[in-house]
């Protein structure tokens, strides 16, 4: 019985197949919008947690003052680091394997009559250990470099823009009045989860920074990385704990420091990623309720149509409730076939969008069997006022239709 009203309803469909596609338009828009939201979404946050691990999965990052929202938000009047502050953090503390200053200031570089604005840090060999980037050509810093000599290694933009194929090593560029010496080119690591280049650098020695570039010998920046099996939550208090001591904050005074994780900037990137999805997939799914709404329009047009032929069913015997389940069926088929064309559609502008915006496809099994039920429960819900408006006729009065 089942089978013969299914049957019945995909031969009412297909005597219109124009307006039937029409009728499930907006219910595949729906479901191929959700569905290429939250998949690109969930690209996108797989993305976050690549480009992070590509920063250092277990690096911490100190900088002084603490970080506020709003009016007197920023650093304010803290005071700086100093050197000293990266060696004690790394020779006291059990759950830190390194640390390295970093200063950064937008430079032109110049090589030749080439020349590019790049931005430059001032730092020294350890951090290439912090950062876990490993140089293409050359070599780091040595310790007479790091006292002061101008040294530098290149960015993989940097290098391209500057020497394009040839080789930079030995090559003495210019950073406003500071010449220095190439002496190492690093991998190539792409944009970091904020969309910059993270190849579009120049590292110095921090002292030559200091001394050259900067005029002073404060250090804006401290990274650090934990040891293999320290978690994060350890080595945090540790750094806060031994900077507290350093800075001579009193019990019961605020930091004037501030530790972030790799953790808490992935979350926060992952949870931007996941509301902007969330809002977006939201109101795509508005269109599942005009389509609902376009279904319910077309199947009270097909009743009123169809009035002599329910009628004629209803005077050979056909009952009120096997008319209601044959027009309840003819939407629930309706709205399921649009959910099918919606899938395969959503998936399509999905690996599409995720091939131009360079983000992995991850589709979710999950979320198409959800979009799937949900598109034929639109055909239940906008096809049972039709459906019961047809199961209500009078058989003489359709008959006289």
């Amino acid at each position: 019985m089942l089978w013969e009203t299914v049957r019945l309803a995909l031969q009412a469909i297909l005597r219109n197949p124009m307006r039937s596609f029409l009728t499930v338009l907006g219910v595949v828009i729906g479901v191929a919008a959700v569905i290429a939201m939250v998949t690109i979404g969930r690209g996108s946050a797989a993305q976050v947690t690549a480009d992070v691990q590509t920063l250092g999965a277990n690096r911490l990052m100190l900088s002084p003052g603490q970080a506020r929202m709003g009016p007197g938000s920023g650093s304010g009047s803290a005071r700086p680091f100093a050197l000293s502050d990266v060696d004690a953090l790394t020779d006291q503390l059990s759950s830190i394997e390194t640390g390295a200053p970093t200063a950064t200031r937008q430079m032109v570089a110049v090589f030749g009559n080439t020349n590019h604005r790049t931005s430059v840090n001032g730092t020294d060999s350890r951090y290439l250990v912090v950062s876990d980037w490993r140089l293409a050509a050359g070599r780091a810093f040595t310790s007479a470099e790091e006292g002061g000599r101008a040294a530098c290694i290149l960015g993989h933009t940097v290098k391209q823009e500057l020497f394009g194929h040839a080789d930079p090593l030995g090559e003495d560029i210019r950073l406003g009045t500071l010449s220095c010496q190439v002496i190492g080119v690093l991998e190539a690591k792409g944009a970091s989860a904020f969309g910059t280049d993270q190849d579009d650098v120049v590292l110095i020695p921090f002292r030559t920074f200091a001394r050259r570039i900067a005029g002073s010998a404060d250090v804006p920046l401290i990274t650090l990385s934990m040891r293999d099996g320290v978690s994060t939550d350890r080595a945090v208090g540790d750094v806060t704990a031994l900077m507290r001591e350093i800075r001579r904050i009193g019990p019961g005074e605020d930091d004037d420091f501030t530790v972030n994780t790799m953790e808490q900037l992935s979350s926060m990137l992952t949870g931007i990623s996941n509301v902007l999805t969330g809002l977006l997939s939201a109101v795509a799914a508005v269109s599942l309720l005009v389509g609902g709404i376009g279904i319910m329009n077309i199947m009270l047009v097909s009743v009123t149509e169809r009035t002599r032929e329910i009628g004629i069913r209803m005077a050979v015997g056909a009952q009120a409730h096997q008319v209601l389940m044959q027009f309840l069926v003819e939407s629930i088929v309706l709205s399921a076939l649009g959910g099918l064309l919606g899938i395969a559609l959503g998936l399509a502008l999905a690996a599409l969008g995720a091939g131009l915006l360079e983000v992995p496809f991850v589709p979710d099994p999950g979320v198409i069997a959800l979009a799937f039920v949900f598109s034929a429960a639109v055909g239940i819900v906008f096809g049972f006022v039709p459906a019961r408006s047809a199961a209500r006729l009078d058989p003489i009065d359709a008959l006289r239709h």
